[in-house]
């Protein structure tokens, strides 16, 4: 899939874990592990929003495209 999910860059560069994340938004380890891994095929606009107000960026912070090239 050509969408890129950087959350994992994001969590590094606030110095926050996985488990603070999940407990700050409320989503379970499991769903937040599957959209670091870029294994989910949807996030809702609400959790990105409330994940994006945690981490303190943008959504393009967190998605990135590339091409199939």
């Amino acid at each position: 899939m050509p969408i890129i999910i950087n959350l994992d860059v994001m969590l590094a560069k606030r110095k926050m874990s996985l488990t603070e994340l999940s407990e700050r938004v409320g989503i379970t380890m499991s769903n937040l592990s599957i959209l670091k891994t870029g294994k989910a095929k949807a996030v809702r606009l609400e959790t990105l929003d409330t994940i994006c107000e945690v981490l303190e960026c943008q959504p393009g912070d967190l998605l990135e495209y590339r091409s199939k090239e």
